[in-house]
């Protein structure tokens, strides 16, 4: 990755990155795709740190108003900048089937997210659509003043208190998760360094995290690339192309190649 500072914008020349296929795939939903004179510009949050972006050219792209200091420490590592996608695409393309979904969403990148953000976003999404789920997370954010709550802020709401959301029974397991985290119950940081099975035995204490959500704050919220969110349309990919289960030399970022599978499978049998 290189990079220029230009008056208060950050300018990047980075491969292997589209905002369209990385910040409109499910992987996060307080991104906006806004109109302006750019060829596409986003606007959204990473837990309590706002960025508009916007791609100038092919591998080019302009971080607004952002300091040098915020880039490098928060967006450089959000975005995974310090991971050869190239490499992994490389790799991932000995495979016929990830090959052909490499290079038809080559620019996917996985987010590295806040595991309390990731936590309560995916209970928010289970049997939800994206927009649902975008305006849910849009008014649990309005009521805090346009920030994500902490846990010891939700955890003083109680899933009636919380029916301003419009989120049905996930309420219930807002609530519970808030006071999981706030009591000590369950402690996000070191689940992020348990074996994975540990791990994913963990986070499923807290009630309305089944094995979906699960793998998607592994993924998403602790980066355990080993992670492997399942939902109808892998489960597609894995019947009609690993009946007997991924290549042995993808396991290690079975979570990556997931994300290219994903959005190649989707767009490409509906």
């Amino acid at each position: 990755m290189d990079y220029i500072v230009k008056n208060n914008n950050i300018i990047i020349h980075q491969p292997d990155f589209e905002l369209d296929e990385t910040l409109d795939c499910g992987q996060a939903f307080r991104w906006k795709k806004i109109n302006s004179d750019f060829q596409c510009t986003y606007t959204g949050d990473f837990y309590n740190s706002h960025l508009t972006i916007s791609k100038i050219s092919d591998g080019e792209f302009i971080f607004h108003d952002t300091t040098e200091t915020d880039f490098l420490d928060i967006w450089s590592n959000y975005f995974d900048f310090g991971t050869d996608y190239g490499e992994l695409k490389k790799q991932f393309s000995e495979d016929e089937t990830l090959a052909k979904a490499c290079k038809f969403a080559g620019g996917i990148r996985l987010l590295r997210q806040n595991s309390w953000e990731c936590l309560i976003s995916f209970i928010i999404s289970q049997n939800n659509n994206i927009p649902r789920i975008k305006g849910i997370i849009e008014r649990l954010c309005e009521n805090y003043d346009g920030r994500f709550p902490d846990a010891s802020e939700l955890a003083k709401e109680t899933s009636e208190s919380l029916s301003y959301l419009r989120s049905g029974f996930r309420a219930k397991y807002i609530s519970d998760a808030a006071d999981a985290v706030n009591s000590g119950r369950v402690n996000l940081s070191e689940i992020s360094e348990l074996p994975i099975e540990t791990a994913r035995t963990s986070l499923k204490t807290i009630k309305g995290v089944g094995p979906k959500v699960a793998e998607c704050v592994l993924l998403f919220g602790m980066y355990r690339t080993e992670a492997f969110p399942i939902d109808v349309w892998i489960r597609r990919v894995l019947a009609e192309y690993y009946p007997n289960g991924f290549p042995e030399y993808i396991v290690e970022n079975a979570g990556i190649a997931q994300q290219y599978l994903f959005h190649y499978i989707r767009n490409n049998h509906e």
